[in-house]
């Protein structure tokens, strides 16, 4: 997912998909909940090279930390940046601009960390951290710090924090082969220069102290998990303490500034459950004040305007979120005012808080709305999205009169929306439109599970598209951690659908396109919902004429590879091909692997095999590793990460050749002419848990997808040298 901004929900996108076997990319992703960071995300209109790849990576993939803490004096000394080093770094930085502005461009919308503080600009240019005073006037910037200086390969900065007064400048950097990353302190001079470096920081916000200082709060992540927070100060007087840890393993930790910067919280979650610490931005140094002890079921997230504090929470019947309210004084449970309560089967996107405002964006029917509450009146106008749009994209503002934020589909580039409040409209970005809203159609569709439960699908196609049913077909899937289906911008999706390709997207119980109930349908002893689910979308979809078994292909990410491995076992006849990507595919002996980092986080959505029969029974069921056969399966595309720690590569090589060999069995039973599958394992180095942007990765899967269906690839290929260099 794409790093947004705002409060709450952003919670989950580090719970649910950085939890485990999953991710949305975002990873987030998704455009799901929103992690906040603060931090103003831009996009700029750029060619889609390698050199920019890396500014795309800023899905938050934080959680766990370590036990001890770090100073600058655990560190060796930094040479402080001269006049030399500086020019080299404006080089540097000339460079990568010249090489932008002489390459062709097909211009469409890239993320790009950005924040704006001050009369300032922060954000990365090549391989550069810089600050601008005019954030369009691209000639006018400071180079603050080379990230070569840290000797990683292809660094990228995944967030931007700057200290209130802006003296300094804290930024975490890492690469897209790893998840570990650095967080540097750069100090803000004439010569700006680095004052720290901390491995492993999670999140990470600034305070002001009641002595002017600024306090550094930051969280670390070792082994994939999250449980100590730290705070720290700089410059003459250095100090750096662990001040809350996290003692129960199934939980962890991370901090949010709430918008007006008064508080920062402390949130500490697992998938069902969250407890919330706030930290007063006058006094960063007292104890930390308890809102409400964790409650289990109960998920809550706090943000906070005229000294009152706003909670998204399930807690009450129904179990959806609701918005409640008390006084920063009285923040316990029982004080709690219900203030708005939202419609069944919606799903809510984020929250974001103005002076006068609170706006909710939120997806009910497999559409988007937004919710503008005046905090005034107690109204509510509701904003009804164009059909097109699958996701928001957050952006964060401080002008009070107005609320930006961006809508996009896996089709078509964001765009981008505000809504002002004084004249109590919407307005879209004008300019060219994408030719893409003319040439394809997007439909939503729901197929029924064999439950009699609806569920809901979202269908592209080229307009002209004459005989769908002779069309190849892509179906995404996912179906856990209540995490929606990612539904991005990409550009492989879209050349596929302008090369004639239907794209479908199920959003299966187990993931959370419907709510929180949506979720508890598809996890522990009712995740074989979300096969169901599955199976009865893909039949709809030939039942109703969108291509058939031999043209249909099937692609899922990381905890989406458990109902993708399940179908293959179940109903291969449905597929001719399927490509899985860091694919969780081991379901029970992983859960019973109590040494993993991720097992003791993970039994709230799997179960816990090791002490419960039911539940290891259960798992037996639809596991895809258990339930492998010889029979005819589908061609199967695996791309693995040599050092994943959220999916261990044994597990995928086990399932990989344990498939082979029923493969083969089948085949000799099968007489002569009987053509067996491709099973194929392609190993990216690394220990990233996915490679989102990789040219390599998407070249593979595309060419497998060809080759198999028997389709000439030539022209999606050069249809896809406009978004990516190869």
């Amino acid at each position: 997912m794409q790093q947004k901004s705002r409060l709450f929900l952003r919670a989950l996108k580090y719970s649910i998909p950085h939890l485990g076997k999953c991710m949305q990319k975002q990873h987030f992703n998704r455009c799901t909940f929103a992690d906040h960071y603060y931090s103003r995300i831009k996009l700029k209109k750029y060619h889609l090279t390698k050199c920019l790849q890396n500014k795309l990576k800023i899905s938050e993939l934080a959680r766990n930390i370590p036990s001890r803490s770090f100073s600058s004096k655990d560190f060796p000394p930094i040479k402080q940046e001269n006049e030399t080093s500086l020019s080299e770094n404006m080089d540097a930085f000339e460079k990568v601009r010249t090489k932008l502005e002489t390459q062709p461009q097909e211009e469409y919308e890239i993320i790009n960390a950005e924040v704006k503080h001050g009369g300032f600009v922060y954000y990365q240019e090549g391989c550069c951290l810089v600050r601008s005073k005019d954030e369009e006037d691209n000639d006018n910037y400071e180079v603050l710090f080379n990230l070569e200086e840290l000797k990683l390969d292809q660094p990228f900065i995944d967030c931007i924090r700057v200290a209130p007064d802006e003296k300094y400048v804290a930024a975490k950097i890492r690469t897209e082969d790893s998840e570990a990353s650095t967080c540097i302190v750069v100090k803000l001079s004439d010569q700006p220069v680095m004052e720290a470096s901390f491995p492993n920081v999670s999140s990470f916000e600034w305070v002001k102290d009641e002595e002017e200082e600024d306090v550094l709060f930051y969280t670390f992540q070792r082994n994939l998990r999250c449980h100590d927070v730290y705070r720290a100060t700089f410059g003459d007087n250095k100090r750096n303490e662990r001040f809350y840890t996290e003692k129960d393993p199934s939980y962890f930790v991370f901090l949010y500034l709430t918008k007006d910067s008064r508080f920062l919280t402390i949130n500490i979650m697992n998938k069902t459950t969250s407890e919330v610490w706030l930290i007063d931005g006058l006094s960063p140094w007292d104890p930390p004040v308890l809102i409400q002890k964790r409650i289990h079921g109960v998920l809550y997230y706090v943000e906070h305007r005229d000294d009152e504090l706003y909670i998204l929470t399930n807690v009450g019947e129904p179990t959806e979120f609701k918005l409640m309210r008390t006084a920063a004084d009285t923040p316990a449970i029982m004080n709690w005012d219900l203030f708005f309560t939202m419609k069944r089967n919606t799903k809510v996107v984020d929250l974001d808080m103005f002076k006068d405002h609170c706006v909710l964006f939120l997806k009910h029917s497999n559409l988007l709305y937004v919710n503008v509450i005046g905090l005034a009146d107690d109204s509510v106008r509701s904003l009804k999205l164009p059909p097109w749009a699958c996701g928001f994209i957050m952006d964060t503002n401080s002008d009070p009169k107005n609320c930006p934020f961006q809508l996009c589909s896996p089709i078509r580039p964001p765009k981008y929306y505000t809504y002002k409040f004084a004249e109590g409209k919407l307005f879209e970005e004008t300019g060219h439109e994408d030719p893409i809203t003319k040439t394809s159609r997007v439909l939503r569709l729901e197929a029924k599970s064999k439950d009699g439960k609806s569920v809901p699908m979202t269908v592209f196609h080229k307009t002209d598209s004459e005989d769908l049913q002779k069309k190849p077909l892509l179906v995404h899937v996912y179906g856990a951690y209540g995490m929606d289906l990612k539904m991005n911008f990409r550009p492989e999706r879209r050349v596929l659908v302008d090369d004639g390709w239907i794209l479908a997207y199920c959003h299966v119980r187990g993931g959370g396109e419907l709510g929180l109930q949506w979720h508890a349908d598809g996890r522990l002893t009712k995740k074989l919902n979300g096969l169901a689910d599955l199976e009865a979308c893909i039949k709809t979809l030939h039942g109703q004429g969108f291509s058939q078994p031999s043209l249909t292909t099937l692609t899922a990410f990381s905890a989406g590879g458990v109902l993708v491995g399940a179908l293959c076992n179940s109903n291969p006849e449905l597929l001719r091909a399927v490509t899985l990507e860091a694919p969780f595919l081991d379901v029970l002996n992983t859960m019973m692997d109590t040494t993993l980092p991720l097992t003791l986080e993970e039994l709230e959505e799997w179960g816990n095999p090791s002490s419960d029969d039911k539940h290891k029974n259960y798992i037996k069921r639809y596991c895809p590793y258990q339930n492998i056969k010889p029979q005819h399966y589908p061609s199967v595309h695996i791309t693995a990460y040599e050092n994943d720690e959220r999916v261990p590569l044994k597990g995928i090589v086990n399932y990989t050749e344990k498939l082979k060999e029923a493969v083969a069995e089948h085949a000799k039973d099968a007489g002569e002419g009987y053509q067996a599958p491709n099973i194929i394992l392609d190993i990216q180095p690394g220990g990233n848990h996915v490679i989102e942007d990789s040219h390599k990765k998407i070249t593979a899967q595309i060419k497998f997808l060809y080759e198999e269906l028997g389709l000439d690839s030539t022209s999606v290929f050069e249809n896809l040298k406009k978004y990516v260099k190869f």
